[in-house]
């Protein structure tokens, strides 16, 4: 084997290496997740939050994944619920989400012909119905 062919040989497998690691890298690469919203008590302690992950919108309860959707307007009603609760029991909190998670559920529910605070109502009355028949 000439030196020239060799040289070109070994700038190939290095290529190719090269190649493979980065298939590799962006095979295990984490999906990003974005977050969108957050309850918070008095002392500023996390109680809940909402992320963006793999399209999906992820809700997430005492550090633990608590459910996920396609639907930013369910997901937003349930959280807004989730802090009417708190207050209810005399938890003040602090409730902040991202308009991103605003104007995606206002979409949502625009789209199936109600405004997003009937359509909260609305699942809030399908919430009440399933708990008072168990």
């Amino acid at each position: 084997m000439s030196i020239s062919s060799k040289q070109r040989h070994d700038a190939r497998k290095r290529r190719q290496a090269r190649a493979r690691n980065q298939a590799e890298a962006n095979a295990t690469a984490a999906s990003p997740i974005e977050p969108h919203a957050e309850l918070r008590d008095a002392h500023k302690q996390l109680l809940a939050g909402i992320v963006r992950r793999d399209g999906q919108w992820v809700l997430g309860l005492d550090g633990r994944i608590a459910g996920e959707s396609a639907s930013a307007a369910r997901v937003l009603a349930l959280f807004l619920r989730a802090a009417e609760l708190h207050d209810r029991a005399g938890t003040n909190v602090r409730l902040v989400y991202s308009d991103d998670l605003k104007h995606a559920a206002h979409a949502e529910a625009a789209a199936q012909g109600v405004s997003f605070d009937a359509f909260r109502a609305q699942l809030v009355d399908s919430l009440a119905g399933r708990t008072e028949s168990h």
